[in-house]
């Protein structure tokens, strides 16, 4: 649930003005990116920024999904706490990603702040009123639902391949979302990219090893990795 402390929840709902009052947003007929920006722009004029310290919890598994987020900086992880303990994270949000999006009424996975993070946290119900009247927003929520398929379907996909192809694959999603060019800095520990790929954390920690010694990456630090044969992760992850 939304655990930010220094904003109630009646001062939060106030601070939310009413679609009518959102200033008009231009149509686009652009690519994938430029059709969000007007679901991005309606986002800021109707949400609320939050800020949640490192691990706070967000939202819970099976809790009502009454809000859409947007990281406005930092990152968030999303995951399910399995029967016998353990737990498997769903995805990892960075700075511009959209999450939250669910197709029920309840949220399937709980969300926590992997760093300190400001959150835009947008009541559901809002946008998706302003949706059923503007076809730019309802053509954005589309594109964001569905990538969040295809990300839900290419991770189980993930799941099934050797410890190698997993991390690879995992690098590569990394250095695209990035801005550094061949180097990722990693807001995950070794643990988080562990439970996100299905293994365990010595597992995680020989795979990075075998693959700086294939002179694949360099591992400069825990949190900081330069790719350095882009073409061997991309083998590994074809």
């Amino acid at each position: 649930m939304l655990t930010q402390t220094s904003v109630s929840a009646d001062t939060f709902r106030r601070s939310i003005p009413p679609t009518r009052n959102a200033a008009p947003v231009a149509r686009h007929d652009l690519d994938d990116a430029g059709e969000r920006e007007p679901l991005g722009h309606s986002m800021h004029l109707m949400g609320a920024t939050m800020s949640f310290p490192r691990n706070a919890e967000i939202f819970g598994e099976d809790e009502p999904a009454e809000y859409i987020y947007k990281v406005i900086s930092g990152s968030v992880r999303t995951y399910k706490v399995l029967n016998d303990g353990r737990r498997q994270i769903g995805g990892f949000y960075l700075s511009g990603d959209i999450f939250g999006l669910e197709f029920a009424d309840e949220h399937t996975l709980s969300a926590e702040a992997i760093t300190d993070a400001k959150i835009l946290v947008i009541k559901r119900s809002a946008i998706t009123a302003l949706a059923q009247r503007d076809a730019a927003i309802a053509r954005g929520l589309f594109v964001l639902t569905g990538r969040e398929l295809r990300q839900a379907q290419q991770h189980v996909l993930l799941l099934v391949k050797s410890a190698q192809e997993r991390v690879a694959s995992f690098l590569l999603e990394m250095a695209a979302r990035g801005s550094a060019g061949n180097s990722i800095e990693l807001p995950m520990s070794r643990q988080d990219i562990a439970d996100y790929l299905g293994l365990t954390i010595e597992t995680v920690s020989r795979t990075l090893t075998s693959l700086e010694s294939a002179a694949a990456i360099e591992v400069p630090t825990s949190r900081r990795i330069v790719v350095r044969n882009r073409s061997a992760l991309n083998r590994l992850n074809a």
